[in-house]
C-alpha cells in the first residue's frame, strides 16, 4: 500500500473521530440536544473511521483497498443522511419512527451508550445554525471529504504489479 494511501485512511479516520469529538463537546458542553439523523450519523463517522483503520492495520494491498471502499461507502451513506435531515428530516416536528430512529431502537445503541447515541431533540430543533449553515450542511461537507479521501485511498493503493524482465524469454 502506498504512502499516500495510508496517509489519506490516517486522515480520514482521524477527521471522522474528530467530528464526532466536536458533536459531543456541542452536545454535553454546549448543550446542543442531537436528534435521531444527528445521531445515526455519528454511527456513520465512526464506521468510517472503524473500516479506515481496518484498512490501514491489517491485510494486503486488495484487503486495504477494500475497506478503503467500505469506508468511501459509509461516507456516502452519510451524505446521505445528512442530505435527508436537511431536507426531509428538518421540515418535521418529530423524527420518531424515521429510518435513523428504528436502526438506533433496533442496535439499542442508545441504552449501551447514552452519553454518545442518545436523542433527545426533534430534527427541527437539532438542525441549527452554525457559523451561519446548518448544522446538517456541515456534516454534509464532511462527509463528502470522508468519501473523496477514502475513494482516493482505495485508488492509490492498486496492488503491485509483477515486473517484466526487459529481455524475452528464449526458447530452450
Amino acid at each position: 500500500m502506498s504512502d499516500r494511501s495510508r496517509s489519506l485512511l490516517l486522515g480520514c479516520a482521524v477527521f471522522a473521530l474528530a467530528v464526532v469529538a466536536v458533536a459531543l463537546v456541542l452536545q454535553h458542553v454546549f448543550d446542543m440536544r442531537p436528534c435521531a439523523w444527528c445521531v445515526f450519523q455519528r454511527l456513520l463517522y465512526l464506521l468510517v473511521a472503524a473500516f479506515a483503520l481496518v484498512g490501514l492495520a491489517f491485510g494486503s494491498g486488495g484487503v486495504r483497498r477494500s475497506f478503503a471502499v467500505l469506508a468511501a461507502l459509509a461516507a456516502l451513506g452519510g451524505v446521505w443522511a445528512a442530505l435527508h435531515q436537511q431536507l426531509v428530516a428538518a421540515q418535521t416536528q418529530s423524527c420518531a419512527f424515521t429510518f435513523a430512529d428504528r436502526v438506533l431502537m433496533q442496535l439499542r445503541l442508545d441504552e449501551t451508550l447514552p452519553w454518545l447515541f442518545f436523542a433527545d431533540a426533534s430534527c427541527s430543533e437539532a438542525n441549527v445554525p452554525l457559523l451561519g449553515m446548518p448544522f446538517a450542511l456541515w456534516s454534509v461537507a464532511a462527509f463528502v471529504l470522508l468519501a473523496a479521501g477514502a475513494s482516493f485511498a482505495a485508488l492509490s493503493s492498486k496492488a503491485p504489479r509483477a515486473r517484466r524482465s526487459p529481455l524475452p524469454e528464449v526458447p530452450s
